[in-house]
């Protein structure tokens, strides 16, 4: 028998003409696994989103009872009008450029020396992880000793050098990026661990080919590691830009916005808006238009995914 007539021969019991079949079932027990998570789903993301949707449209608001008077979209053309929406949407886009790039760049490079290091791996995965598992609170209150001024941690160590500190969040001008070094230091090692995990799934045998060939390790860098890991990066940059978009937690705790809303984000915004001022509808409209945003960003993704699995 021929090579030929052996590749295309069906195996025993089965036609080459017909597809195979799978069992079927009913899928009752698969509905039963996935109720719970409907359920919370329904009750906790989706049912409140709809709401949010529908209390937009009308002046709803923390000390009246039910939804109000409809507004129509008054809500949304007051938002577009504000100075301080717009203001607080520059705050988080500014944030978002100070933290995307540092965070993209120094995790790929940390995953890089961790996964090419023959000894104690484990040690570099825990101490580059170990930071993101932090709450919230624990890492402002950690880097809010740190930036005290004439006693913290980095002034102490710059006068030693004979530097002087800057007041890192008390000035306007230092407070965002004093907040995005904190964030890089607490959230680097989510995107060490994906570029880590990307970089154990590019088989070796390629690095030894080329190094074979002449390569050096910065060629085997660029030509190999980088290419084989746009998927991971194009997932990496999505994720840690809609990350940065939603900051609030340590922006609102170091400093509550300030100094003279310097570092108000538009999420602390329409947190100010709903419950500090009772408008609950006007902050469903200003959250609708940040969604918008997000949903943007995500939109972008998906054409960049779709597209890279065209070409692979």
């Amino acid at each position: 028998m021929s090579t030929t007539e052996t590749a295309v021969r069906p195996r025993s019991g089965t036609s080459a003409s017909e597809p195979s079949t799978r069992p079927k079932g009913n899928g009752l027990p698969a509905i039963g696994f996935l109720a719970p998570f409907l359920v919370l789903y329904l009750a906790f993301i989706l049912g409140p989103g709809v709401y949010g949707l529908v209390m937009s449209f009308f002046d709803t608001s923390l000390v009246k009872p039910g939804l109000g008077t409809f507004a129509g979209f008054g809500n949304y053309a007051e938002a577009f009008q504000s100075s301080d929406f717009w203001s607080g949407l520059w705050h988080t886009v500014w944030f978002t450029i100070l933290t995307t790039p540092p965070l993209i760049i120094l995790a790929f490079v940390f995953a890089l020396l961790a996964d090419r290091a023959r000894h104690g791996r484990w040690f570099f995965r825990l101490a580059f992880f170990m930071p993101y598992i932090l709450p919230s609170a624990v890492v402002a209150l950690i880097w809010i000793f740190l930036y005290t001024p004439e006693l913290g941690l980095l002034d102490t160590g710059l006068a030693k050098l004979g530097m002087t500190a800057p007041n890192w969040l008390g000035d306007p001008n230092w407070a965002m990026p004093s907040l995005a070094i904190t964030t890089i230091w607490w959230t680097l090692g989510f995107n060490f661990v994906l570029y880590l995990a990307g970089l154990q799934d590019i088989p070796r045998d390629l690095y030894e080919a080329s190094a074979m060939d002449g390569a050096t390790p910065w060629q085997q860098i660029w030509r190999i590691t980088v290419p084989l890991l746009g998927r991971t990066t194009t997932l990496v940059v999505v994720l840690q830009v809609i990350a940065s978009l939603k900051v609030f937690d340590q922006m609102y705790i170091m400093t509550q916005g300030g100094p003279n809303f310097a570092t108000r984000s538009v999420l602390q915004y329409i947190y100010d808006e709903g419950f500090t001022n009772f408008r609950t509808g006007y902050a469903a409209a200003a959250s609708m238009l940040f969604f918008v945003v997000i949903l943007a960003v995500s939109a972008v993704w998906f054409g960049i995914v779709r597209r890279q699995q065209k070409g692979a």
